[in-house]
């Protein structure tokens, strides 16, 4: 596993998951779960085996303190959380449909993880750096999403690697809001871009080579997309290919993605990738491939747990997985 560590940055929050749903469709109670995309990144890394550290605002609240004692529980370095007593933790409302697909209702106004700001990052936050991670939940506010690409930029500096994932949730967005100009020039500073179908396909009004096209004018050098149990599709400037997906009983399919990117970093990672190893590796079709099965068998075996930090799996539980699956 990497010795030089997985920097996911960008909001943690608390998912409150709904305990069924009465006959007017409301649920009685929730129950809290630690989340937020990068945050979830960070723990699948760490859960498997890999070294991880997030950062990110947090609230000096009650919510808060339990993000960060997830965090370090799960094995996360946390020194590169700040804390603010101005806001409060972000919430998510999950509901989820007989086939483990969620929804979401956010109460995300002025909370915590939209203050974080350059000035909140250490000196020595990028030094050692071998992937920086973000994703589009840190680009719906104008300053966080300078603070993000900014971010980007001095990974860029030190030599990481950079992974997008766009993660797309348009109720963060203000309704009269296009987010393709904030997400764009963020896109074209990641050396790895992932992507659900659904997200490639509002990423390419004009048809997915004319999105690509487009991604290939900025740095990036591998784009991946799920869509589930389907096939995986992945995409390099001079080469493109397919993979089978896997089928399992969906419990809740929150952090299928994150566990993914997990996956797919701690196999970077442990390669050092830069974005001229990402070119090599397309020509090593064998090893890409499996690299990306166990991201993809990653997400699988989250899907079949309830939670976000607590449906990540080890990486034991995942190779024991891929034999049974094989």
């Amino acid at each position: 596993m990497p010795t030089r560590p997985i920097l996911c940055f960008g909001e943690a929050l608390i998912d409150l998951h709904a305990d069924g749903l009465d006959e007017r469709g409301f649920a009685a109670r929730f129950t809290p779960f630690a989340g937020g995309a990068p945050a979830n990144v960070a723990v699948a890394a760490a859960r498997l085996g890999g070294h991880a550290r997030f950062a990110g605002m947090l609230a000096r609240d009650r919510f808060g303190d339990f993000l960060l004692d997830s965090l370090q529980q799960a094995g996360v370095g946390t020194a590169d959380v700040a804390r603010t007593d101005t806001a409060n933790s972000a919430l998510a409302f999950v509901t989820l449909d007989a086939h483990g697909e969620r929804s979401f209702s956010f109460y995300r106004d002025n909370t915590a993880d939209l203050l974080f700001r350059p000035a909140d990052f250490r000196a020595d936050t990028f030094r050692d750096v071998a992937v920086f991670h973000v994703c589009s939940n840190s680009m719906t506010d104008p300053t966080l999403a300078a603070t993000t690409r900014e971010g980007m930029q001095r990974a860029h500096g030190v030599g990481a690697l950079v992974s997008f994932d766009l993660n797309l949730r348009p109720a963060l967005w203000p309704a009269d809001a296009d987010p393709h100009p904030l997400l764009w020039p963020a896109l074209h500073l990641a050396d790895v871009v992932k992507l659900s179908a659904e997200e490639f396909a509002w990423l390419a009004p004009d048809g997915e080579q004319a999105a690509l096209d487009r991604l290939w004018l900025g740095r990036t050098r591998l784009v991946v997309v799920t869509d589930g149990a389907k096939p995986l599709r992945w995409f390099h400037p001079d080469a493109e290919g397919e993979l089978p997906g896997y089928t399992v009983a969906v419990v809740d399919s929150t952090a299928a993605g994150d566990a993914f990117m997990g996956g797919l970093l701690c196999c970077l990672a442990e390669l050092d990738a830069d974005a001229e190893r990402i070119d090599r590796l397309v020509t090593e079709l064998p090893r890409l491939h499996a690299m990306l099965r166990f991201a993809a068998a990653c997400g699988a075996l989250t899907v079949t747990r309830q939670g976000s930090f607590a449906a990540m799996p080890r990486g034991d539980e995942v190779l024991a997985f891929m034999e049974q699956q094989a």
